[in-house]
């Protein structure tokens, strides 16, 4: 493994433990605290996690603030962005699966994974049913693919809107494949031009 490469796995690692580490202390990984947060109807209601949401709202803006203040992050040469911010059909119909999954089971997949160290049998069967449900979904989706039903967004269509170089071009006859929609830059890359 080349030095870079190495420096990307140990930071991977360092934030992938910090991030459950933090989990395990705000008590995301406790089932029961998490359904007593979100029933709130009951007269039971624990309101401990508005905390833990508005830390991690906070230190997700202060990233979003620093990820547009560098020109590139500082392990890799290009920040890989999500290619669209529309809210589709799909979008919303995850976040209410996720919604529905997380008022039933009280996990969703971070802190459930990070419970994975404790061996409970009930951990055990949502991890299972959460990877089992991811696969499917991929499978499926894959194939509405080949079926020419689903249109895949492509995963670099962001990096190559920004490459051309022109922030709502829309041709036809662009080679990047993001021609459908406008290309938008983020701060960081208009500022770098």
């Amino acid at each position: 493994m080349n030095p870079p490469a190495l420096a990307r796995a140990a930071v991977a690692l360092l934030s992938g433990a910090l991030f459950g580490f933090g989990l395990s202390l705000s008590g995301m990984v406790d089932p029961a605290r998490v359904l007593g947060f979100l029933d709130i109807a009951s007269g039971r209601w624990d309101p401990g996690l508005i905390f833990v949401l508005g830390g991690a709202v906070t230190v997700a803006i202060l990233g979003v603030l620093i990820q547009r203040a560098l020109p590139k992050p500082v392990l890799d040469d290009r920040f890989h962005l999500p290619a669209r911010n529309d809210i589709d059909r799909r979008l919303v119909i995850g976040s209410v699966l996720f919604g529905v999954g997380w008022g039933l089971a009280g996990f969703c997949p971070g802190p459930a994974i990070s419970a994975l160290a404790t061996g409970i049998g009930p951990v055990l069967i949502f991890v299972a049913a959460m990877v089992c449900g991811m696969v499917l979904h991929d499978r499926l989706l894959a194939k509405a693919a080949r079926d020419h039903r689903v249109r895949l967004p492509r995963r670099d269509a962001f990096t190559d809107c920004a490459a051309r170089g022109s922030p709502g071009n829309t041709s036809p006859s662009s080679a990047s494949g993001c021609a459908a929609r406008p290309c938008r830059l983020s701060v960081s890359q208009s500022r770098s031009r």
